[in-house]
């Protein structure tokens, strides 16, 4: 699909945003953001690796190898990934590990060196065969362990678990792969009583996506849109699912523009915002999770970016291409120089205005990553992903 003379412009500048940012001051390690954010932050520079694989810059992928060594060299003694690349006691997250594989996967697909990394990757996958309270494939997480560090999800999270799920199929380890997608294809489990032998599983009843999250009896609906995307990029969603649910998406935007609550043409992280009284609220959210702001709904470039891949993922090209083009217009706004694309790392979802800090890593990689999405109506280096899914979703059903 042609792309428009805007959004090449705007990709050249993600390009030369990402070659500033990829030698910061950390041990010359990639920079989280322009300005803001000296330090390399994992779960950052990981997702940034799509963005960065599919840009054929020589320069940037030599940068992310580096990143990728050095957490390798800061991995714990029992495989944990820490959170920053080049710190080995900032520990903690629940998604860096399955980041850091999902990286090195995604590392050794572009470059062709299938063994690159190999001694920290299986460290790494120990490490995360014991996240399972129960001593299966479904992993549990912390409140505020992943990228969400304002927002609590317990137990069985959708992020942190389509993350898995990914990685999985990236190192080849498919049987398991179709067992965690068995797991959170089933439905959530409610109520004051839940058989021992019944799973969790993520599934709502009359809804096309998945929950934020379950655990035992409890669980939280919430739409969360990154790891909604991920799970119809990774093909956890059915196609008749995943078009459903974009569909769902679109309407939603729409009754939220309709009362005054999204001003942008994007989707914001989390519907609906969580508002003080809910059982969800937390007193915190008042000083940094406000309705509409932050991971309370606040719209998110990166995270847009992967809803553009999902919208090809879901054969949805049109729509992908006028999502391309208001994430466009999203990344122009910025807070802190005078630049021409700020790329800035969140928005106000009542009136678009930029919040975070400017030339984010992760926006401008996602950015690229979309274009390229649009560009070739595929989704480079995870086609084959959903494909194998799609397959084994489609002999079950038989």
């Amino acid at each position: 699909m042609p792309i428009t003379d805007d959004v090449e412009r705007a990709r050249q500048a993600a390009i030369d945003i990402l070659l500033h940012n990829s030698h910061g001051p950390c041990r010359g390690l990639f920079r989280t953001a322009g300005w803001g954010y000296p330090e390399p932050y994992t779960r950052d520079l990981m997702i940034a690796s799509l963005g960065i694989l599919v840009s054929g810059n020589e320069r940037l992928v030599a940068a992310l190898r580096r990143v990728l060594e050095a957490l390798a060299k800061s991995q714990t003694r029992r495989g944990h990934i820490t959170s920053l690349a080049h710190d080995p006691y900032d520990r903690g997250a629940s998604d860096t590990t399955p980041l850091f594989l999902i990286g090195v996967g995604l590392f050794r697909r572009a470059t062709g060196e299938k063994r690159f990394l190999e001694e920290a990757v299986r460290k790494a996958l120990v490490w995360m065969e014991y996240q399972s309270p129960d001593d299966v494939i479904m992993v549990s997480q912390e409140p505020t362990s992943d990228w969400r560090d304002e927002h609590w999800v317990l137990g069985f999270g959708l992020y942190v678990n389509t993350l898995v799920y990914m990685y999985l199929r990236l190192h080849g380890l498919h049987e398991d792969a179709d067992e965690l997608g068995t797991m959170m294809n089933r439905f959530d489990v409610r109520g004051g009583k839940r058989q021992h032998h019944v799973h969790e599983g993520l599934l709502i009843k009359h809804k096309p996506y998945y929950a934020l999250w379950a655990y035992k009896s409890e669980n939280n609906e919430r739409f969360d849109l990154l790891g909604n995307s991920l799970a119809i990029l990774s093909g956890i969603a059915a196609p008749t699912r995943a078009k459903e649910m974009v569909s769902w998406i679109e309407g939603e935007c729409d009754n939220l523009r309709d009362t005054g609550l999204l001003a942008l043409d994007l989707p914001p992280c989390l519907i609906p915002y969580m508002q003080p009284g809910d059982p969800d609220w937390r007193p915190r959210y008042q000083l940094f999770n406000l309705p509409g702001e932050y991971h309370n709904g606040g719209v998110w470039p990166f995270i847009c970016g992967f809803y553009v891949s999902a919208l090809v993922a879901a054969g949805r090209p049109r729509l992908a291409q006028a999502k391309l083009a208001a994430l466009t217009e999203l990344i122009r706004p910025a807070r802190e120089r005078d630049v021409a694309y700020g790329f800035n790392e969140w928005f106000r979802a009542q009136d678009g205005q930029p919040a975070g800090r400017n030339w984010q890593t992760w926006s401008a990689a996602m950015y690229l990553y979309a274009v390229e999405c649009v560009r070739h109506q595929s989704t480079p280096l995870l086609d084959d992903i959903r494909d194998r899914s799609v397959q084994e979703g489609s002999r079950k059903s038989r």
